[in-house]
């Protein structure tokens, strides 16, 4: 889970992020990118600076890339709590993660201005008029690389009102990240072992296309293999496969490969080791070549499915189909 902050100076953006940072998301801030920035131009860091060379940033690598830098330093098992979005293509760049949810959090300016005023920072506004007139500059800069909360503010998912006390705004993080736990992604059995077999296709030691196929029954995977040169001889990187280090053109000179397919590997790994595929199904990252669709009938798979196709698998189709074998194609990227 991604959850995005944003708000007016004094709204109570950082008391949630300390709060969800107790609940155990990392947090980050789209500021830090642009500190990080003010510190390598060796000048002092305020508010004014900040938005200056956020500006900046904005104007050389694009309006969102405050955003692609952060997102670069995300991973996939964490939940993440990120503030300070200040521009709308800051949001759409973590848009593409499936679980961003993006909370807007206000209060009046009357409460705002005494809190930034209560923690007596030196810099900060000290009249009611000042502190509307730096965040007019805000809200919406006439420069479209400047910041631009106004556009912000009307493509968050939730608005969160933090008039109250801490604890009123504690209650209402709490109820919504509730709300946000029930429509959480995750990818469905399909999508999860394919991705395995991708991942396992990464060890592949051929120089021409790297293959892996899954062996899954009761949704449980019982066989791996991916494409390579046997067990025991000269990796296909290495040298081991005459055809692959000679780059021959696709479909030709296939009778000097000394490289095993990732299916073929996948259902021998399983004989090795005593493991019946009968009733499995196969995932692979390629449609199967007439050679592994043949040994897939015989060990008794009754499914398959692949995510790319193969240039030559016309005939494998034809034989699946005339042996019972359904063939489906799923695409991920």
């Amino acid at each position: 889970m991604i959850i995005g902050l944003t708000g007016r100076n004094g709204s109570g953006k950082g008391e949630a992020v300390s709060f969800l940072q107790y609940k155990s998301f990392y947090p980050y801030s789209l500021s830090d990118v642009i500190r990080e920035e003010v510190r390598m131009q060796g000048k002092e860091i305020t508010r004014e600076r900040l938005i200056e060379v956020g500006t900046e940033l904005r104007t050389q690598g694009g309006t969102a890339v405050l955003a692609e830098r952060l997102l670069e330093k995300i991973e996939d098992d964490k939940n993440y709590v990120i503030d300070s979005f200040r521009h709308p293509d800051e949001v759409k760049a973590f848009k593409a993660c499936p679980d961003f949810r993006l909370i807007f959090v206000e209060a009046d300016p009357i409460v705002r201005f005494e809190r930034v005023r209560d923690r007596g920072r030196e810099k900060d506004a000290t009249t009611v008029e000042e502190f509307l007139e730096i965040e007019g500059r805000e809200v919406a800069a006439t420069d479209w690389h400047g910041q631009q909360l106004d556009a912000v503010e009307k493509v968050a998912d939730f608005t969160i009102t933090n008039n109250g006390s801490l604890g009123d705004l504690q209650e209402q993080l709490s109820d919504l990240l509730k709300r946000m736990m029930g429509h959480l992604k995750r990818p469905d059995w399909d999508e999860y072992f394919m991705k395995m077999a991708q991942v396992a296709a990464l060890r592949s030691n051929c120089v021409k296309r790297k293959v892996a196929a899954v062996i899954v029954r009761d949704k449980r995977v019982i066989s791996t293999g991916y494409n390579g040169t046997p067990r025991g001889t000269r990796n296909c990187f290495e040298g081991g496969c005459p055809r692959c280090n000679n780059l021959a053109d696709s479909g030709t000179r296939l009778e000097e490969c000394l490289c095993s397919h990732g299916e073929e590997n996948a259902i021998t790994q399983a004989a090795y080791h005593g493991v019946s595929v009968k009733s499995a199904v196969l995932y692979s990252t390629f449609a199967p070549c007439l050679t592994c669709t043949k040994m897939i009938i015989n060990s008794g798979i009754v499914e398959v499915v692949y995510n790319q196709d193969y240039p030559l698998n016309e005939t494998s189709f034809t034989l699946f189909r005339e042996a019972g074998v359904q063939c489906r194609q799923y695409q991920v990227e």
